[in-house]
């Protein structure tokens, strides 16, 4: 077995980038045939805001006026990999996890919405807390698609003794109808996908709880030469 050292590490991943450069010069050429100047990789969160994806699908910019955005989705652990690899360009991620080597900026922030049946006791409230949810089933995604916001929720509840009394995992809202519609667990979700299941005897409300934010940032590589500066609306 062969350990490889700092300075194997740092060479592997500029020859990395070095392919990766080729690969984007052969693209590029493909392109100018094709009369595109340039293409824009940009990752998503499949949870993102759509008013946020919609904005940046409408930017014209006068010294592109040929730019094209691709736009591909993937979770916000994957999209900071791709985005650190040079796959991507830019990057909208929910929590992003920290690296030096990448940089972020704040564009959106907002609760999680619990969603319930509508028989539930608490819809009857305009929103919920975690002490209200204390003693209940929940419903949480699955931790390895995003293990820091997983972690945050559950430590949280469990420093403030708040347990529930199952917790069971989804990938994809839709998987968790079933047992929110019969009344008997409560889903944790991004707005997108609350809304999402907000339907036929299911209803949302937001979490008040200041330290379960969602915040999304616009993310790049911190050493691109040129960064591209998108104007995003408040």
């Amino acid at each position: 077995m062969v350990d490889v050292n700092d300075s194997g590490r740092a060479f592997v991943e500029e020859a990395r980038l070095s392919v990766l450069h080729g690969e984007r010069a052969f693209q590029a050429a493909q392109r100018a045939a094709r009369g595109v100047d340039v293409v824009l990789n940009v990752g998503r969160s499949p949870y993102t805001d759509l008013f946020l994806v919609t904005t940046l699908l409408s930017i014209q910019l006068p010294l592109f006026p040929r730019l094209r955005v691709d736009l591909t989705s993937q979770f916000s652990c994957d999209l900071v990999h791709q985005l650190l690899e040079g796959r991507l360009d830019l990057a909208i991620a929910t929590e992003p996890p920290e690296s030096p080597l990448m940089t972020t900026v704040k564009i959106d922030e907002a609760p999680f919405y619990i969603a319930m049946s509508e028989r539930d006791r608490l819809a009857a409230r305009p929103s919920v807390s975690l002490e209200d949810m204390a003693g209940r089933c929940w419903v949480l995604f699955e931790r390895r698609l995003h293990p820091a916001l997983y972690d945050t929720i559950m430590r949280g509840a469990a420093v403030r003794g708040i347990l529930p009394t199952r917790v069971k995992h989804v990938i994809a809202p839709e998987e968790a109808f079933p047992s929110v519609a019969d009344g008997s667990s409560l889903a944790f979700f991004v707005k997108v996908g609350a809304l999402r299941l907000a339907r036929n005897g299911v209803t949302v409300r937001p979490l008040t709880e200041g330290t379960l934010l969602l915040r999304t940032f616009m993310a790049s590589r911190a050493d691109r030469d040129k960064q591209l500066s998108l104007p995003i609306p408040a």
